[in-house]
């Protein structure tokens, strides 16, 4: 059985050093992107277009598309919605191509785009997700969106349990130091995880901001069984 190498970039400023072509590469952005992006599928959107930029995001609004957008949590205000997955309901999206911008996780998905496949990840798909990326036979890079190009420890413990599932396939091989680190944070976190998030500075930013309704949700394992792929610059479901 071939192995194949599994990497864990902590933050988008690193992913030069981790991108590769023919990898799979899955981007977590536990609070909030990833998980909204998963709740909008299993919400039946038809397509997410991610844009970098305030601007990008502007202009995909004036050319009529539905927007979500937020910087710093605060929603943009041209905006029709913000970053919640509670936002992304099925009256609201269900059928529909929506346009999405956030501080964090939608400029590393335009920056991944050149790899093999990008894909979502969250605990919300945990499962499919692993299952599928098993199946590719690929190198896999997990890349957390982090906060403005920085550590964030949510995101770091997500990776941790996805990393533990695949190295547990008996599939994947790793030399990377960050896949142990996260993995160890994993190991510290999961038998409290609610608790051990307490100490995420983003949980606390969302606190002060009364924005974090969604926490619990955000870390609630297979919700669905979606996985967002990027394909032409738009997040469609496999």
């Amino acid at each position: 059985m071939i192995q194949r190498n599994l990497e864990i970039c902590f933050t988008p400023a690193a992913f030069d050093a981790h991108a590769d072509s023919e990898a799979v590469v899955v981007v977590i952005d536990v609070l909030r992107a990833t998980s909204s992006i998963c709740a909008a599928f299993a919400s039946g959107v038809r397509e997410i277009i991610p844009v970098a930029t305030v601007e990008e995001a502007r202009a995909m609004k004036e050319q009529g598309y539905l927007l979500a957008a937020e910087r710093d949590g605060y929603v943009l205000d041209f905006a029709d919605f913000g970053n919640s997955p509670f936002n992304f309901s099925a009256d609201r999206v269900n059928g529909k191509s929506v346009a999405y911008s956030t501080t964090n996780g939608t400029g590393i998905m335009k920056q991944a785009a050149e790899c093999h496949d990008v894909v979502i990840g969250s605990y919300l798909n945990m499962s499919a997700l692993c299952s599928w990326i098993i199946d590719q036979q690929r190198k896999v890079v997990i890349v957390c969106a982090g906060w403005k190009r920085r550590f964030s420890l949510e995101d770091a413990v997500c990776a941790g349990a996805m990393a533990e599932r695949l190295m547990e396939s008996g599939r994947f091989t790793t030399i990377c130091d960050s896949v142990h680190a996260a993995t160890d944070l994993w190991g510290a976190a999961k038998n409290d995880l609610m608790g051990y998030i307490e100490k995420a500075a983003q949980r606390s930013r969302l606190r002060d901001k009364g924005l974090d309704d969604c926490i619990g949700y955000c870390h609630t394992f297979d919700v669905t069984d979606v996985i967002p792929v990027l394909r032409e610059g738009r997040l469609v479901a496999l």
